[in-house]
C-alpha cells in the first residue's frame, strides 16, 4: 500500500463523527483511496467496557473490535465525499468474522482493512487485526453512506 499521509486523531474526527466512549481508532499509520487503510488503536485499561467484561479477568468484547475494524474503514470510505458532515455510516452486514485470541489491557491493535466493494454510497471491506503480529480478528462489513436528513 502506498502511504499517502497519516491521520492523527484530529484528522479522524474531522472524518467520522465517533467520540468517547465509542472512538476506536488512535491513529492512521497508512492509507491508499479506494484501496485500504492500516489504523492503530491503543487499548487501555481505562476504556469503559473493561468494567464488566470482565472485572477479574478484562477482555475487549469482540464486537469493539469488529467496531474498530469498521470506524478504520469508516476513515478510508468518509474521504470520498464532500460535506461529510451532511453524512453518517451505518452497517449492512457483518459477515464471516472470526476471533483468534482475546484483546487485553496493554495491547495495541494494527487493523488493516482493504476495499472489496465500492460504489456510489455502498463500501464492502475486509477486516484483519492483529497484536504484537498475531491475527486476532478477521470479519468482510458492508456499509452505507446516509444523508443525517434523510428518514429511514
Amino acid at each position: 500500500m502506498e502511504n499517502e499521509t497519516t491521520i492523527d486523531i484530529h484528522g479522524i474526527m474531522d472524518l467520522i463523527p465517533h467520540r468517547y466512549p465509542m472512538l476506536l481508532v488512535d491513529r492512521i499509520l497508512e492509507y491508499e483511496r479506494g484501496k485500504g487503510i492500516v489504523g492503530l488503536k491503543n487499548v487501555t485499561m481505562n476504556e469503559q467496557f473493561f468494567q464488566g467484561h470482565f472485572p477479574e479477568r478484562p477482555v475487549m468484547p469482540g464486537v469493539m473490535i469488529i467496531e474498530a475494524m469498521a470506524q478504520t474503514g469508516g476513515v478510508l470510505v468518509m474521504q470520498e465525499y464532500e460535506n461529510i458532515e451532511d453524512y453518517v455510516i451505518f452497517f449492512m452486514t457483518i459477515d464471516k468474522v472470526k476471533f483468534r485470541r482475546p484483546v487485553v489491557p496493554g495491547d495495541q491493535i494494527r487493523m488493516e482493512i482493504e476495499v472489496l466493494y465500492f460504489k456510489r454510497n455502498i463500501a464492502r471491506l475486509k477486516g484483519t487485526a492483529f497484536v504484537d503480529g498475531q491475527l486476532v480478528s478477521s470479519a468482510e462489513f458492508s456499509s452505507m453512506l446516509v444523508k443525517k436528513d434523510e428518514k429511514r
